[in-house]
């Protein structure tokens, strides 16, 4: 089976490169074009066009920033994007939100395709080395697209129809994202009290709240090291997406309203482009404010 891929950003690229690396025939394409250069020396055909992709592909991962980009480059709403996905399987790697998915879905149907959902969690190293969790639904089970995902991920997860796993992934981030801010703001507390953020990192690693997250975060925040691993830019969209459902569906979301704040505060602060550990500078600047 020949597999497409569509977008080769900072998650896209790795995935599609532990594609080509575990044997899969791979076409990919990406509006950037110097992106695709590591595919083709792993051995991927590199398209000139999204047509050619569908046209060189029954099955075609798109893993693309946001809704407005996903309809822009399928060219939704046009005769070109019925054209694409007629007989094809799209599956949607990217995160948009849920009721977004539940319309594409519908649109691929009318057109004769099948889609699939199949956010992932997991930032830009868990990319690299395969280790995503990857939450899917659709229809049915495909154990076709199952066995396509499995190069990427450690984990599959059923999540039943879509939008199930749009859902299940804004579940997953509301934790996520306040976990580490919850860390920021500890190593943030530590630091005003003139505590030595190694020792806190030591007593967080040894204790029942140590993960793999507050590890890396730890090690960032005690470093001051935010190259980006999930930016600040794309952690408040997600964050926004989720008090978007929330709101959407009459739930309560308090802790996930503070963090969108933060967030929004570190990106007019100018670091959209740094790790969401940056989150850490808007709380120092909301110090600083509060002892002038």
């Amino acid at each position: 089976m020949t597999v497409g891929f569509i977008g080769l950003g900072v998650m896209g690229q790795p995935m599609a490169l532990n594609l080509a690396r575990a044997g899969t025939q791979l076409i990919v394409w990406n509006r950037t074009p110097d992106r695709a250069e590591p595919l083709r020396a792993a051995g991927a055909t590199v398209a000139t066009d999204v047509e050619e992709v569908f046209r060189g592909a029954d099955t075609v991962v798109v893993m693309l920033a946001n809704d407005r980009v996903v309809d822009a480059v399928l060219r939704r709403g046009t005769g070109d994007f019925a054209r694409m996905v007629r007989g094809r399987t799209l599956v949607h790697m990217g995160t948009t939100a849920p009721d977004y998915s539940a319309g594409l879905a519908a649109d691929v149907a009318r057109a004769g395709g099948t889609y699939r959902e199949a956010p992932v969690s997991g930032s830009r190293g868990p990319a690299e080395t395969g280790d995503l969790v990857v939450m899917i639904a659709g229809d049915a089970v495909d154990p076709g697209v199952e066995r396509m995902l499995r190069p990427m991920c450690r984990e599959i997860v059923r999540c039943g129809p879509v939008p199930g796993a749009l859902l299940m992934k804004l579940a997953v981030n509301t934790f996520l994202i306040g976990t580490v801010t919850a860390l920021c703001e500890a190593f943030h507390f530590a630091g005003e009290h003139g505590l030595d953020p190694g020792t806190l990192s030591a007593v967080l690693d040894a204790g029942p709240m140590a993960s793999t997250v507050s590890r890396a975060k730890g090690g960032k925040l005690r470093e001051r090291d935010f190259s980006v691993q999930a930016s600040i830019r794309d952690v408040l969209y997600n964050n926004q997406l989720i008090v978007d459902a929330a709101h959407a569906g009459g739930v309560a979301a308090p802790l996930s309203e503070v963090c969108r704040e933060l967030y929004a505060e570190a990106l007019r602060d100018g670091h959209g482009t740094a790790d969401m550990a940056a989150v850490v500078r808007a709380l120092e600047t909301r110090t600083s404010r509060s002892t002038r």
